[in-house]
């Protein structure tokens, strides 16, 4: 076979495996929803053996559900904390897609939510249609910087993603506390590092404060249904949307075809740094009103999981962090009204990433919920 043939070939098996709309449902939904079924029922084995009696089982997940969709304050916490999860766990799908593992969202979360409060405070002045879009755009600027420092190494030097997105994570803990200490930034009064309020024109509108004044529910779900529809339109209606999914599915047949890797690299992991750096502005200018230490709350690490139970799709994603803010806010209720630790959902968390990870696993678990038995 000559090298046109088989150059041919590989376009053809590339352009095969990269076509938009080819994941399987299985994978997709069915998948996911076995895995949260059995990570429920692992969650309750696990109660069971530590003590907790049949009833007080039966209370937590009722308490689960009320606390998170079992009326409208649930609802808004669930909304609430759902939001920065799919915001990140876009942007980890888009490097995943382009088969980088990047596991740098809580850096770049913290990058995006400092610049943001940061260009709130800055330019008070300035009226609301013209500053918040100008906070929002400044999380996903800065964002992006911190991701591409990672992109550039990669591309450049061959340096692994995970090293270095690990290593800026831990780099961006620091930046933040030294930042937070610095004169124009730290509020005024205040020996502890807390940074200067949001005004209220750089704020993300609450949007049931008309009902109650308790309700957190944001302007960011708006932010997030955007998101979802632009990463869908990215990733399978556009050039470098084919590139991502066909450099991460066959790198060098993606090469062959002419595509540039390194810009790719590059482009994708700026991509989801904006992505992330939009979920820490989110957090800033809809939730906390300003930044401390550790602001993020690990959201960026809970995305991984986000990313990974949505299959690395953008629908799948959003579903994924409906269900993770659910748990966040039904386990808050669950802790109240049960008394069961909290950590629990820690572990339900964990048991859905482990079955994710092994869909052969729960494809034997559940033979009857597949057309076929055998991995595909």
């Amino acid at each position: 076979m000559t090298l046109n043939e088989n150059l041919d070939t590989a376009t053809a098996k590339l352009l095969e495996r990269a076509a938009p709309g080819r994941a399987e449902f299985e994978d997709l939904v069915v998948v996911p929803l076995f895995a949260v079924a059995v990570a429920l029922a692992l969650g309750a084995l696990t109660m069971l053996a530590t003590n907790v009696d049949l009833a007080t089982i039966g209370r937590s997940y009722v308490a689960l559900l009320q606390g998170s969709v079992g009326s409208l304050s649930a609802l808004s916490e669930t909304l609430t904390a759902a939001a920065p999860l799919v915001l990140a766990g876009l942007g980890l799908a888009l490097g995943f897609r382009a088969g980088l593992f990047n596991i740098g969202a809580e850096g770049q979360i913290l990058m995006g939510g400092m610049a943001a409060v940061i260009t709130g405070f800055s330019l008070a002045g300035l009226p609301f249609p013209i500053l918040l879009p100008l906070c929002l755009l400044a999380g996903a600027l800065a964002g992006a910087a911190y991701a591409s420092i990672a992109g550039i190494l990669k591309a450049a030097t061959g340096a692994h993603e995970v090293i270095s997105t690990i290593m800026l994570n831990l780099i961006s803990y620091r930046l933040v506390d030294y930042l937070l200490r610095l004169p124009f930034i730290q509020k005024e009064g205040r020996a502890d590092p807390i940074s200067k309020s949001v005004p209220p024109n750089a704020e993300l509108p609450r949007l049931l404060d008309w009902l109650d004044p308790n309700l957190r529910v944001h302007g960011g779900v708006f932010l997030v249904i955007a998101a979802v529809i632009f990463a869908y339109w990215l990733l399978f209606r556009s050039k470098i949307g084919f590139e991502f999914r066909a450099s991460g599915a066959n790198p060098d047949a993606a090469r062959y075809a002419g595509m540039k890797a390194g810009l790719i690299i590059v482009i994708a992991m700026a991509t989801a740094g904006a992505l992330a750096g939009l979920a820490g502005a989110n957090q800033v200018l809809g939730v906390l009103g300003r930044t401390s230490p550790g602001f993020s709350a690990g959201i960026g690490f809970d995305a991984i999981a986000v990313a990974l139970l949505g299959r690395s799709h953008p629908v799948g994603v959003l579903f994924a962090g409906l269900l993770f803010g659910a748990l966040e806010a039904g386990g808050r209720q669950m802790q109240v009204d049960a008394g069961v630790s909290i950590d629990l959902i820690g572990i339900i968390q964990a048991l859905i990433i482990v079955f994710i990870a092994a869909p052969i696993l729960v494809r034997a678990i559940f033979p009857w919920g597949f057309r076929r038995g055998e991995q595909k």
